[in-house]
């Protein structure tokens, strides 16, 4: 078992192992007293594990009501949304309750911001149930929707109560998904270090990944207590994310977000190698470390297409964008330029 704190206000600490779910209503109990849980989750997870949350939570003292909604990133609206509030009002919910969101990404979104958007807030439980949900999105009290203009363009900030990762969860998760949180994983280690990124290389991800996603899960929680509203060194955790969002855009979001994200890394590491900002040659071996773990390196949608889909991303601020460039594996810098500039640097970074 590890835990790992996250000190925001509030604070709040990430506890990774085996069996979490079976047990979590007495790991819930240390931190939270006996209230009204609502879980949300969603039509692949909550079969798998709804149940058995719902019985641990129960035998803690909990009262328990839970919401399940289609998977998918075409879930990830309003509509969702307000089925989501709707359901808490009519289980009449109150501000000393709690909602708990049980599966990936799409999930902890959704339950997040319905979280901060209940009663003007209510507190809120990740527990992640994919790769990505747990090394990245169920840490840091980022939520968000989708709308038809872009990605997470709707969302506010809400730093969790409690996040309980069970490893076990992994174990469910299909090759492709296991790929999908393997993409974020790596783009953490392209951030942080020559250690962290080895891991990748070397298989530990599928042999340890308690271990991975610790040490993910510590890098990040470091960035968000310097940075918990992304005003500044936060938004290098969007490293591959720029061109990342604008695939999945292009794609109608057919193509998950790892996978978009381990194709937009690629590019911004070409692109950084040869527009000459790099302090070595890296973009060869992170494509490598992608295609060792099932990952893409590269994109069939057009450069033109791409940075029309990133100039609507929330990362644009009037008539300028910025950018995560790698400059070394442990080494990455922001980059703010005019939006004219955009094309030109994923045009240097593309390959069919």
């Amino acid at each position: 078992m590890k835990t790992i704190p996250v000190n925001t206000s509030p604070a709040y600490a990430v506890t990774i192992g085996s069996g979490l779910l079976r047990d979590c209503g007495a790991r819930l109990r240390e931190v939270l007293p006996p209230c009204r849980l609502a879980v949300v989750t969603d039509s692949t997870v909550g079969p798998l594990c709804l149940e058995a949350v719902a019985e641990s939570l129960k035998e803690a003292g909990y009262a328990v009501s839970t919401f399940a909604f289609p998977a998918g990133e075409g879930s990830k609206n309003f509509s969702t949304l307000s089925d989501i509030l709707e359901f808490l009002a009519s289980e009449h919910l109150t501000r000393s309750d709690c909602l708990v969101a049980l599966g990936g990404g799409v999930v902890g979104d959704m339950a997040g911001f319905a979280a901060a958007c209940y009663l003007r807030g209510i507190r809120c439980v990740q527990m992640p149930t994919t790769l990505l949900s747990a090394v990245d999105s169920s840490v840091g009290g980022k939520t968000a929707i989708d709308l038809r203009a872009g990605k997470n363009l709707a969302g506010a900030f809400l730093q969790p109560a409690a996040v309980l990762c069970d490893t076990d969860c992994l174990k469910t998760l299909p090759p492709a998904v296991f790929a999908d949180g393997a993409a974020e994983a790596i783009k953490t280690g392209v951030l942080c270090d020559e250690s962290l990124f080895a891991l990748f290389e070397d298989g530990t991800l599928k042999a340890d990944p308690a271990e991975v996603i610790a040490r993910c899960v510590a890098y990040k929680a470091g960035v968000v207590e310097r940075d918990e509203k992304e005003q500044g060194e936060r938004k290098l955790l969007n490293l591959g994310h720029t061109v990342g969002h604008a695939i999945e855009k292009c794609s109608g979001y057919a193509i998950p977000h790892g996978h978009a994200v381990a194709a937009g890394l690629a590019v911004m590491a070409r692109a950084a190698e040869r527009l000459g900002w790099t302090e070595e040659p890296l973009a060869a071996r992170i494509a490598a470390c992608l295609a060792k773990n099932a990952l893409p390196v590269s994109t069939e949608y057009a450069p033109e297409a791409l940075a029309e889909a990133a100039l609507a991303d929330k990362k644009r601020a009037g008539d300028s964008i910025t950018i995560v460039v790698p400059r070394k594996i442990g080494l990455c810098e922001l980059k703010t330029m005019p939006v004219t500039e955009l094309l030109p640097v994923i045009r240097a970074g593309w390959e069919a």
